[in-house]
C-alpha cells in the first residue's frame, strides 16, 4: 500500500515538474553587410564599409505561461572609410538585450509584445586622428518590443517567417561635450554633462529583424534573414550614428529545459 502511495505521489510530482518546465529556443547567427558611421566628435565625414555581426538569441517560455523571456547577445565589428578612402575608422560594439514578451496565438500567427532593456558598450577608432583618436560608446535603454511569427508549409516543407522590432523609449548614454577631451574627463575629473538622459527624440533608434526558418529536423531549423540596427543620437552638440545592415544565416535549436 505504501509503495502504491509513493508511486502515486511520484507521478503527481513528475506531472507538476513537467507542466512547469520551460521550452527553450536558442539560435546562433552570423551576418555580413554594410555599415555607415558618423561621429562628429572624431570627424565631420561620413564613413561607410563592410562589417560582420554575431547574434545569439535564447527564448524561454513555460508551458503554462503566456510570458516568454528573451535574451540576445549581439557583437558587431566594421571597417569603414570616408568618401575619398583616405581616412579609416574601426567600429565595434557589444549589446545585451533582456526582456519579456507576452504571446497571443491568432490563427497561424504568434503575436508577441512586451518590453526589453539594452546595455551597449562599444568604440569608434579613427586611424588618422592624433588627438582624441577614439570615441567610447556606452548606453542603457528601455524599449518597447514586438514580434510576429507566421507558420506555413511550402513544397511540403515546414517554414515560419518572423518579424521583430525594438524602439528605444528612454535611456542614458555617455558622451563627451563639444570640444572636451577624454583627458579632461578621466585625468582631471572635469565633468561636463557626460551622462546624458536620452529619449526617442534625442536618440531615435530602431532595431529590426526579418527571418525565415526552415525545419530540417525535429530539434533544429535553418534560419536566413535580415538584421537592421540603426543607432543615432544628437547630444552635447555632437551627432552620431551607426547604421548596420546584415544578411544573417544560422541554426535554431529547440530544447526542453
Amino acid at each position: 500500500m505504501m509503495t502504491s502511495k509513493h508511486s502515486l505521489l511520484a507521478t503527481i510530482i513528475a506531472a507538476l515538474l513537467w507542466s512547469a518546465s520551460a521550452m527553450a529556443q536558442t539560435s546562433w547567427q552570423l551576418g555580413i553587410g554594410g555599415t555607415r558611421v558618423l561621429d562628429t566628435y572624431l570627424s565631420q565625414e561620413h564613413f561607410s564599409g563592410m562589417g560582420m555581426t554575431f547574434l545569439s538569441t535564447t527564448e524561454r517560455k513555460k508551458a503554462d505561461r503566456s510570458w516568454a523571456t528573451l535574451i540576445e547577445h549581439e557583437v558587431n565589428i566594421a571597417d569603414v572609410k570616408d568618401r575619398s578612402e583616405s581616412c579609416q575608422e574601426l567600429q565595434g560594439e557589444y549589446s545585451l538585450y533582456v526582456g519579456s514578451l507576452r504571446s497571443w496565438q491568432v490563427g497561424h500567427f504568434l503575436l508577441q509584445a512586451g518590453a526589453m532593456g539594452c546595455a551597449n558598450l562599444g568604440f569608434i577608432y579613427n586611424t588618422s586622428n592624433g588627438n582624441n583618436p577614439a570615441q567610447g560608446r556606452l548606453s542603457l535603454h528601455a524599449m518597447p518590443s514586438g514580434a510576429a511569427t507566421y507558420g506555413f508549409r511550402l513544397f511540403r516543407q515546414q517554414l515560419s517567417a518572423r518579424y521583430e522590432v525594438q524602439l528605444p523609449l528612454l535611456g542614458l548614454m555617455f558622451s563627451p561635450n563639444y570640444g572636451q577631451s577624454y583627458y579632461e574627463i578621466f585625468s582631471q575629473g572635469n565633468y561636463d554633462h557626460n551622462i546624458v538622459p536620452t529619449t526617442f527624440v534625442s536618440a531615435p533608434n530602431i532595431r529590426q529583424q526579418l527571418s525565415v526558418d526552415w525545419k530540417i529536423s525535429h530539434f533544429a531549423r535553418l534560419r536566413i534573414g535580415y538584421l537592421g540596427n540603426y543607432q543615432q543620437s544628437s547630444v552635447n552638440n555632437l551627432k552620431s550614428h551607426v547604421y548596420t545592415h546584415r544578411l544573417m544565416i544560422g541554426i535554431v535549436r529547440e530544447l526542453k529545459d
